[in-house]
C-alpha cells in the first residue's frame, strides 16, 4: 500500500504567479520563526501585503509612516529577539527605513526588510514611484539580495525558499542585524485569478518546507587571562540580552572570580538584577567628579563588557589613566571609542572563561564605601526636593514602578539622568534603548514596539524626542498592551545646557535648545491618547505605582530647563 500523499498547505495561494510567489515567501518566513510583519501601504507591495495578512502565523501590523513602522519593528525585535519583517512599496518609502536600519545594525537587532520594486524594464525610464533601490542601505545590512521577478516554476520557487531562509539566518548569524531583500513585481498586483500557477498545486505540499527550522542565535566562547593585580574593575556597559537575569549572573560569576567591583551602566542588567556576592557601583559618575576620589580609585586593569558605559565623566577618567583594558564583545567589532590600551576578546559575556579565582580586594571595599556615602547624599537631596525637578522623576521611577516593568529610555538627557540617579536594585526591570547610533529618531515608535504584546511598559522621554516621532501615536489603535509615556517637558533640549555652547546666547536658545510651542494635551487629544499633567510628586508616585493593562497615556512633567541644569550640576558635584 502506497504512503498517503502529504497534505496541501492551505496558506499557499495559486490564484496567479504573484500570489503563489508571495505565499511561498511568507510560508518560508513562518517556518523560519518569523511571527510579525510591519506593513506600510502602497501599490507595488500588494502581493506581499496580501500574503502576510492571509497567513494565520503572522501578525501583520499596518503603519502609515515608514519611519515609524521601521522603529516599531525594531522595538518588537528588541523585545522578542526574533527577526521582524518590514514591508513597503517602491520609491522613497524604503529611504524612510534608513534611520532604523542604521540603529538595528549598530545595536545588533534582527530585521528582515523587504522592499517592493518595479521590474527591471520599468526602471530608469521615468516610470512613477521608482528609484534605484539596489543596496539602498549600503553597508548597514548584513545581507542584500534582489529577488528574481516572480515566475510559476518549481526551480525558481526552490530558489525563493532558499534565499528567504538564508536571509532569516543572516539576520541572526553570525551576529544579529538587518538584512534587505528587494522584491520586483510585474502586474497583476492584485490577487486576480489567471490560471498561471494552478499547475503547481499538484507538487507543492508541506514537504516543500519541512526541512526549515528557526535559527537560534549563537554564543561565542572565549578565554581570558587577567593581569595579576587587585586594582581591577569590571565595567558593564549597555546591554539588552534575551535573558537579563542570566546575563547578570554571568557577570556576577566573573566578578566573584576576579574579586573586582562592577561599575554598572544604568542600561546594563547589573543595575536591575542582584548578583550574589558582587559589589555593584551605580554612582560612579558622581564619585569621579571629585578629583580626590578619582585619583584614589584609579585602576590598573579594566574588563569592559559590551562597550563603555554612557557616562562621559567615566570615559574621560579612563582616557586620563593608563589602565590596561580588555573589551569583551561577541561581534569582534572595534567598540573602543576611547582608543585606550585595549585588547579585544571576541566572546559573549555568558561564555567568557576565567581561570584565576581571587578574593575581593581592599580596592573593591574603597569603591563600596564611597558608593554608600554618595548614594545616601543623593537620596537625601532628592527626598527633600519638593519642586518638579528632572532627576527626581528618575529616582521615583526606580522606587515606584512595578517589578519587572519594561522601561524604554530615550537618548540625550533622560538616559543620562537614568545613568546618574537610578540606583542598583533587584526589581528586575528590563531596560531597552536605541544606543547604537544614539539618535532621537523613532523613540515613541520603538517603545510601542517593545510594549506590543507584553507587560505594561514605560517610556521615559524628553519633549523634543517625543515631538520628533509624533506619528508613532498613530499606532495607538494597534497596540496590544500598555505604554505609559513619562514626558519630561523642559521646553527644549536639556542636554545642550550641559555643553560649552550654552554660554553663547544668541544663538544658543534658538538654534541648539530649540524650544517648541506644541501643546501636548491638545496633541494627545488629536490622536486619542490619554494625557495627564503631573501636579506634584505624590501624584506622580500614584500614577506610576500601578500601570494600566492596556492603552497609551502620557504623563507630562513640566520643568524649568535652565534651573534644573544648574541644580543637577550642583547635586553631582564632588564633596571634597
Amino acid at each position: 500500500m502506497s504512503a498517503p500523499k502529504p497534505a496541501a498547505l492551505p496558506h499557499l495561494d495559486f490564484r496567479n504567479t504573484n500570489t503563489l510567489w508571495c505565499s511561498v515567501l511568507v510560508e518560508t518566513l513562518v517556518h523560519c520563526g518569523v511571527e510579525m510583519a510591519v506593513v506600510s501601504p502602497g501599490s507595488r507591495s500588494t502581493p506581499l501585503t496580501m500574503a502576510l495578512v492571509r497567513h494565520p502565523g503572522i501578525e501583520a501590523i499596518p503603519v502609515l509612516d515608514e519611519r515609524s513602522a521601521a522603529f516599531f519593528a525594531l522595538g518588537r525585535a528588541k523585545r522578542s529577539g526574533r527577526p521582524t519583517v518590514l514591508v513597503c512599496t517602491s520609491g522613497t518609502a524604503a529611504a524612510n527605513y534608513l534611520p532604523a536600519v542604521v540603529e538595528a545594525r549598530e545595536s545588533g537587532v534582527p530585521l528582515v526588510v523587504i522592499t517592493a520594486d518595479r521590474p527591471p524594464e520599468l526602471r530608469d525610464c521615468a516610470s512613477g514611484q521608482t528609484i534605484d533601490q539596489l543596496k539602498i542601505f549600503g553597508g548597514y545590512v548584513s545581507f542584500f539580495h534582489e529577488l528574481a521577478v516572480p515566475e510559476a516554476r518549481l526551480e525558481l520557487l526552490r530558489y525563493l525558499r532558499q534565499t528567504v531562509a538564508h536571509a532569516c539566518d543572516r539576520s541572526l548569524l553570525p551576529y544579529p542585524g538587518p538584512v534587505h531583500l528587494n522584491a520586483p513585481f510585474r502586474d497583476p498586483l492584485a490577487p486576480v485569478a489567471d490560471q498561471s500557477a494552478t499547475a503547481l498545486q499538484r507538487v507543492l505540499d508541506e514537504t516543500f518546507f519541512a526541512h526549515l527550522v528557526p535559527t537560534a542565535p549563537g554564543k561565542v566562547a572565549g578565554f581570558w587571562t587577567p593581569p595579576a593585580t587587585a586594582r581591577g574593575l569590571i565595567m558593564a556597559g549597555p546591554a539588552s540580552p534575551a535573558n537579563p537575569a542570566a546575563y547578570a549572573e554571568a557577570v556576577g560569576r566573573l566578578a566573584r572570580t576576579l574579586g573586582w567591583p562592577v561599575l554598572a551602566d544604568a542600561l546594563s542588567p547589573l543595575r536591575h538584577h542582584a548578583a550574589e556576592g558582587v559589589s555593584v557601583i551605580s554612582h560612579y559618575d558622581c564619585l569621579l567628579r571629585d578629583n580626590w576620589q578619582a585619583r584614589v580609585l584609579r585602576p590598573e586593569a579594566v574588563l569592559c563588557l559590551e562597550g563603555w558605559p554612557t557616562s562621559k565623566v567615566l570615559r574621560n577618567w579612563m582616557e586620563q589613566g593608563a589602565a590596561e583594558a580588555t573589551l569583551v564583545a561577541p561581534t569582534g567589532a572595534n567598540r573602543d571609542g576611547l582608543h585606550a590600551r585595549t585588547r579585544l576578546v571576541a566572546a559573549s559575556v555568558e561564555e567568557l572563561t576565567i581561570a584565576d579565582v581571587r578574593p575581593e580586594s581592599e580596592y573593591a571595599q574603597q569603591w563600596v564605601t564611597a558608593e554608600a556615602e554618595v548614594t545616601g547624599r543623593i537620596a537625601a537631596a532628592l527626598n527633600a526636593e519638593a519642586e518638579l525637578f528632572e532627576p527626581k522623576a528618575v529616582w521615583l521611577l526606580a522606587q515606584h514602578l512595578p517589578e519587572g516593568t519594561p522601561v524604554f529610555v530615550a537618548n540625550s538627557m533622560p538616559v543620562r539622568d537614568v545613568e546618574y540617579f537610578w540606583p542598583q536594585d533587584d526589581r528586575q526591570r528590563r531596560f531597552y534603548f536605541n544606543r547604537g547610533a544614539n539618535g532621537i529618531d523613532g523613540t515613541l515608535s520603538t517603545a510601542l514596539g517593545v510594549a506590543h504584546g507584553g507587560e505594561p511598559a514605560v517610556l521615559l522621554t524628553g519633549d523634543l524626542s517625543l515631538l520628533h516621532d509624533t506619528n508613532g501615536f498613530l499606532l495607538r489603535p494597534r497596540l496590544r498592551g500598555s505604554l505609559t509615556v513619562v514626558l519630561i517637558n523642559n521646553s527644549g533640549g536639556g542636554i545642550f545646557e550641559h555643553l560649552p555652547v550654552a554660554q553663547f546666547d544668541p544663538p544658543f536658545e534658538e538654534y541648539f535648545a530649540t524650544p517648541q510651542e506644541a501643546d501636548f494635551a491638545k496633541l494627545c487629544a488629536a490622536y486619542g491618547v490619554d494625557h495627564i499633567g503631573v501636579r506634584d510628586w505624590i501624584h506622580f508616585a500614584e500614577l506610576i505605582s500601578t500601570l494600566p493593562a492596556s492603552g497609551l497615556r502620557v504623563l507630562e512633567i513640566r520643568t524649568d530647563r535652565k534651573r534644573d541644569a544648574a541644580r543637577r550640576k550642583a547635586l553631582l558635584a564632588g564633596t571634597r
